[in-house]
């Protein structure tokens, strides 16, 4: 059973970071792309990042760019989104989520995880 978790997520000050973990389980890593999307109160679902353990690539939106990171520890089989320079408007439920590769723009993701909340005070 394919398994996402999400953690990290809290409470931040604007111009504040978070650390946002996933931890996969329950498929063969290195066959997926792993991505970050989050959705805030009363809007539509938006891609965040996304990264390919097939060949290492990293995909981001234009909303990340220059102030999100996306790694993966292949050990743990855990991808992490590293969110500096936080803004108000980056408050979300960030949600985890999977599929075959490639990453690109609105990937229509096959798992899901249940989220974490972010909240940036200004």
């Amino acid at each position: 059973e394919v398994q996402l978790v999400e953690s990290g997520g809290g409470l931040v000050q604007a111009g504040g970071s978070l650390r946002l973990s996933c931890a996969a389980s329950g498929f063969t890593f290195d066959d997926y792309v792993i991505g970050w999307v989050r959705q805030a109160p009363g809007k539509e679902r938006e891609g965040v990042s996304c990264i390919s353990k097939s060949d290492g690539s990293t995909f981001y939106e234009d909303l990340a760019k220059g102030r999100f990171t996306i790694s993966s520890d292949n050990a743990k089989n855990t991808v992490y989104l590293q969110m500096n320079d936080l803004k108000p408007e980056d408050t979300a439920v960030y949600y985890c989520a999977a599929d075959r590769p490639p990453c690109y723009s609105d990937i229509g993701y096959d798992y899901w995880g249940r989220g974490t909340q972010v909240t940036v005070s200004s």
